[in-house]
């Protein structure tokens, strides 16, 4: 395909106390893929998402992004590298409760420096590619799970970042609002041709992304070379 790596793991291992969570693991996405990371629960996904993230610094290994050594850079460099060129979804959206769906949206362009009426304007678009425009200015209690979890997407997505890292995004989600947000999540990575992993346990999900990758008790299974 000869596209280059968005996204390496460099033999990143992790341990938490006595406990190993990751060990020697190596990864390649390039870029425009989109992979699935499944695995068991306590096999490290959410692990290797986080450091994948630059959340966590792993114990040994490298982390590069877009050719970038994101484990060698200082906390508040990585914090700032995570908010100009990543989207990241939760499972549970974590979504700010004081503030409306559109204001919450806005909050990684106003972040970067945007107008707010520019802001206020693009996230509204997206709100309304996803379905809940008629919802912008509800706050998220007032708004169901779907509804919240689509909201979550849309901020992710709203600074046109380059890599998407979403960790179970449709877990706590019934099964028609899953595909829902799914498809949404899909579709907008492809449309903006940036690069998605997303940490699943559920093989439906697994299927609308282009490869697998098996993690089991912190190492890989299996990952093609090129993804």
């Amino acid at each position: 395909m000869g596209r280059y790596a968005m996204l390496e793991a460099r033999d990143v291992s992790l341990s938490y106390g006595a406990t190993q969570a990751l060990r020697d693991v190596s990864l390649r996405v390039e870029d425009g893929a989109s992979v699935a990371l499944m695995g068991a629960s306590g096999s490290g996904k959410s692990s290797l998402l986080h450091c994948l993230a630059g959340v966590i610094v792993p114990d040994e290994g490298a982390v590069l992004i877009d050719g970038i050594d994101v484990t060698g850079l200082p906390d508040k460099d990585r914090s700032r590298f995570r908010l100009e060129r990543m989207g990241v979804v939760f499972q549970f959206g974590d979504l700010v409760p004081e503030l409306t769906l559109v204001e919450n949206v806005m909050l990684p362009l106003q972040l970067l420096g945007r107008r707010t009426k520019q802001a206020r304007s693009r996230a509204r678009e997206l709100l309304d590619l996803l379905g809940v425009a008629d919802l912008a200015d509800s706050r998220t209690g007032a708004v169901s799970g779907g509804q919240a979890q689509r909201a979550a997407v849309a901020r992710a997505m709203v600074h046109e970042p380059r890599l998407v890292l979403a960790d179970e995004p449709t877990g706590s989600l019934d099964s028609i609002n899953a595909e829902a947000v799914l498809d949404a999540l899909v579709d907008l990575t492809r449309g903006a041709g940036a690069t998605l992993l997303v940490v699943t346990h559920d093989n439906v999900v697994a299927s609308h992304l282009d490869t697998l990758v098996t993690l089991h008790d912190g190492r890989v299974l299996s990952a093609p070379v090129n993804v």
